[in-house]
């Protein structure tokens, strides 16, 4: 037999590599996905292959056996398991029956009116990243009992990361045990599990189905992209044409829908927590339900006609309208009949996070005598190919039917057309049988079209009685957004340091070389945050000036950390909320929490979000700042003001959100724009001096349309792969031992601004207008004042040459030498209000970062 993941492994170089079974359990496909490139397709998990119920319930059940195993009844007891949506809905709830002991809960991505959440995590390379935790008891998660969380797949570990990183700081264990069909981790990530498990002082378990890892090619991602293209046409991944699918087989019948008895207040599932109680209630049930299900199934099926034995049982459902009977797609190839008088070959087809109850129908089907397979629709956009060596063989393309929070958009049944079915049983959520459902494009019409008897069963969508909230209606959008990233899943920093409201694009290939984001940025080609610049490395003479500029000035930054805090805490709030703009911002906003906590005793909030000039700062990060904080409490940081443009962007954006202050707090403020700062010197930040490596190895913030939605944070790269070169933490120790030294002057510094005329006078803006027409640029862009911004003009720009104020040799030693490195030319002036000011290279046209800040599209 073909395995399914030949295709893509000889199209790709994709290897799978592991236990003997693991061809038998996973096949590739491609994904319509920007942040990775294939699919590992399970052949047990009843999502896209379509398999008998017994074996997807039997490989949950196992796995459940062997979690009871290894933590005794004492402890299966007192635990509980946790499933991930939307795949891993129906795994869950098997693991948790194998268990036997437990209650279940799994996340969705449907918020419920009136119920609060509970907790919440990101999948960072999902299709849809935000998961929320609704049990209907607010004690399901507080107990400290172990706590099983299971998925189908365990690759990188930033999932389960996510998440037990979040559910441990408000519900604190000792003990958690992973579960997953397969353990697919690269050889960098087997470590992690063990050193978190470490770092929160709990215990880890992990327990597979099988083990391996699939070896990935270079440029796989880009290759993957490509190949998607060529088979589903030009334009965006995200807006493909369908897939060819075979025509139908006639005669074709109107859909029935058939009453289950489906037992008063069972839930339909772990979206509010299952427990055992409701778990017996089910298994008493399922015979009578799935009696009734076969009443509506034909008995024999012949090549005169399918169902025509015996007509089923059951009501009609809303017919299509006259004039519009389903049509074949016209590229579809015609099914050769059965053979004569075969056993009818079912599919029981569930509905996204709609795993286990039509799991169970389907088991209890198989249990008296029928040829049964399952599988369940999804949200995952996946290329289809008709070819036995890959596993997504047809695509069914329809309509939203349960009218989702993240709005309307395309859902997909997987090999299901042409897969020889005589009839499929369709069981959704009450939730879900809307008019969109029935409509002529509609799912139901899907399949009719396709397969000859279409049954309807719908389960009763279970609305908890116990309301936690008085909501009377659905939650804002912040409920869908994520729990911030924390280290050391995402950045080097510890997690209690900074918790970043972005996305994790680090799978995604962004940079480009310099010179090409230049031209491009000028011309107009793309928006200069859809790029990343290619991550500077310095040479060994720059480290030396870095260290020997931070031993020589890390009593000065310490003073002014020390001054802006306590201006904050005696202006802005007594417990601020510091938000770092960043990436500059955010070593800034680390070391004014150290400071806080160390002379105040003071342990602060602290997030990290994202402002792209030309686009304003990220409106998700704003509401989920809301939904979390005192709004007047929130108190924005950045490292400091060149021009004072960030600044007007900020002041801009925040207008249509109420309760935010948008002045921003800076270590230094040369071009005195801001009223709260701890200078208004232009010295040497060491931060300034590195991108990423004294950034917590995070990249620079990314915006572009395909990777973030309109309900995403913006996005950003973890640089894992520059671990040995890091200094973040080193810049922060360095500052933060000279508190106490500094302690006195800060004080005495405080007291005088506080008492002093600090209104901002914008003489930076006016310098860069000046410089602007003086050296014939005409584009205040073009001018990056200050010596951050100009050695981010040597580290990621194209310089043209660089202003260096006659005297201030002490913090310009590392411009002078990556300008040497680059060729570009120091000039001596006078009267100029910075260190230094870098220019642009205008040669590049209008723009830079930009009159509308225009860059490059990644290659």
């Amino acid at each position: 037999m073909v395995w399914t993941g030949t295709w893509v492994a000889e199209r790709l170089g994709v290897e799978l590599i592991g236990d003997e079974e693991l061809p038998a359990l996973l096949g590739l496909a491609l994904r319509r996905n920007p942040k990775r490139a294939h699919l590992l397709v399970s052949s047990v998990l009843g999502k896209h292959v379509p398999q008998r119920p017994s074996v997807v319930y039997g490989s949950g059940l196992r796995l459940g056996r062997r979690v009871r195993e290894l933590l005794g009844d004492e402890e299966a007891a007192r635990s509980v398991v946790l499933g991930y949506a939307e795949t891993a809905t129906a795994l869950g709830h098997a693991v948790a029956d194998g268990l036997g002991l437990a209650p279940y809960l799994h996340s969705t991505r449907r918020p419920v009116a009136g119920v609060a959440r509970a907790g919440g995590f990101e999948e960072s390379h999902s299709h849809a990243t935000s998961h929320l935790l609704l049990p209907e008891d607010p004690k399901l998660l507080g107990g400290d009992g172990p706590l099983v969380l299971v998925d189908d797949e365990f690759s990188t570990g930033n999932t389960v990361l996510n998440t037990i990183r979040a559910l441990h700081e408000l519900y604190p264990r000792e003990r958690y045990v992973v579960v997953a069909l397969v353990d697919m981790r690269s050889a960098a990530d087997l470590g992690r599990l063990d050193a978190f498990a470490t770092e929160i002082g709990a215990r880890v378990d992990l327990i597979a189905g099988a083990a391996g890892t699939v070896r990935l090619p270079d440029g796989v991602l880009e290759k993957g992209q490509a190949l998607v293209a060529e088979h589903e046409g030009p334009g965006p991944v995200r807006d493909a044409a369908p897939a060819p699918v075979p025509s139908p087989r006639a005669p074709k019948e109107a859909p029935v829908r058939v009453e289950l008895g489906w037992p008063a207040e069972l839930p339909d599932g772990g979206r509010h927590g299952f427990t055992t109680g409701h778990r017996e209630r089910l298994e008493a049930a399922l015979p009578a339900m799935a009696a009734a299900i076969a009443g509506a199934l034909p008995t024999r099926v012949t090549p005169e006609g399918f169902g025509t034995v015996e007509r089923p049982a059951g009501e009609p459902v809303q017919p299509r309208p006259a004039g519009e009977p389903v049509q074949p797609r016209p590229e579809a190839q015609p099914v050769s009949p059965p053979p004569a008088g075969h056993r009818p070959r079912v599919l029981v087809l569930g509905f996204e996070e709609l795993m286990y109850a039509p799991l169970r129908l389907g088991t209890a089907l198989e249990d008296a005598g029928h040829d049964v397979r399952y599988s369940t629709t999804t949200r995952s956009p996946v290329l289809a190919v008709d070819d036995p060596g890959y596993a997504i063989r047809t695509r069914l393309v329809f309509p939203a039917h349960d009218d989702p929070a993240d709005g309307p958009g395309e859902r997909y049944a997987y090999n299901v057309a042409g897969a020889g079915f005589d009839a499929v049983v369709l069981v959704v959520d009450s939730a879900a049988d809307t008019p969109a459902l029935h409509a002529p494009d509609g799912l139901l019409a899907q399949l009719a079209a396709h397969i000859p008897r279409v049954v309807l069963a719908v389960v009763p969508s279970y609305a908890p009685t116990v309301r936690v909230t008085e909501v009377t209606e659905a939650p804002e959008r912040s409920s869908m957004l994520p729990e911030p990233l924390r280290g050391p899943a995402f950045s080097s920093y510890a997690p209690e340091e900074v918790g970043w409201l972005l996305q994790d694009l680090s799978d995604v290939e962004l940079e480009a070389p310099t010179e090409e984001r230049e031209e491009a940025i000028q011309s107009g080609g793309a928006h200069y945050a859809e790029s990343l610049p290619v991550e500077y490395q310095p040479s060994e003479r720059y480290q030396e000036l870095f260290h020997a500029a931070l031993e020589s000035s890390a009593a000065r930054i310490a003073r002014a950390v020390g001054t802006v805090t306590e201006t904050v805490l005696a202006e802005r709030s007594a417990r601020p909320v510091l938000v770092s703009l960043a990436r500059a911002g955010t070593p800034v906003g680390v070391l004014m929490r150290r400071w806080a906590k160390a002379r105040h005793g003071l342990d602060l909030p602290h997030y990290a979000v994202s402002i792209v000039r030309g686009r304003g700062i990220d409106a998700n990060a704003l509401r989920w700042l809301a939904a979390h904080h005192d709004p007047a409490d929130v108190v924005f940081v950045d490292g400091w003001t060149g021009k004072g443009a960030i600044t007007r962007e900020l002041a801009e954006a925040i207008k249509e959100f109420e309760g935010f202050d948008p002045e921003i707090a800076v270590l230094a403020d040369p071009g005195s724009c801001v009223r709260t700062y701890g200078t208004r010197e232009d010295f040497l930040i060491p931060s300034a001096c590195l991108n990423s490596t004294v950034s917590g190895l995070i990249s620079r913030t990314v915006l572009r349309a395909d990777l973030v939605g309109p309900d995403d944070f913006h996005g950003a790269k973890f640089y894992r792969e520059l671990a040995e070169a890091d200094v973040s933490e080193a810049f922060l120790d360095a500052v933060a031992a000279r508190f106490d030294e500094v302690a006195a002057t800060v004080d005495t510094d405080v007291k005088e601004l506080l008492a002093a005329d600090r209104t901002p006078t914008w003489e930076g803006w006016a310098a860069v207008e000046r410089i602007s027409e003086e050296y014939g640029i005409h584009d205040v862009n073009l001018v990056k004042p200050g010596v951050g911004e100009t050695t981010r003009v040597l580290l990621r720009r194209v310089p043209w040459k660089i202003l260096a104020k006659r005297g201030a040799d002490a913090d310009l030693a590392h411009v002078r030498l990556l300008a040497e490195q680059r060729g570009v030319p120091v000039e001596e002036v006078d009267e100029l209000p910075y260190s230094c000011v870098g220019l642009i290279h205008p040669q590049y046209t209008r723009g830079a970062t930009g009159a509308d800040g225009k860059a490059v599209v990644s290659q």
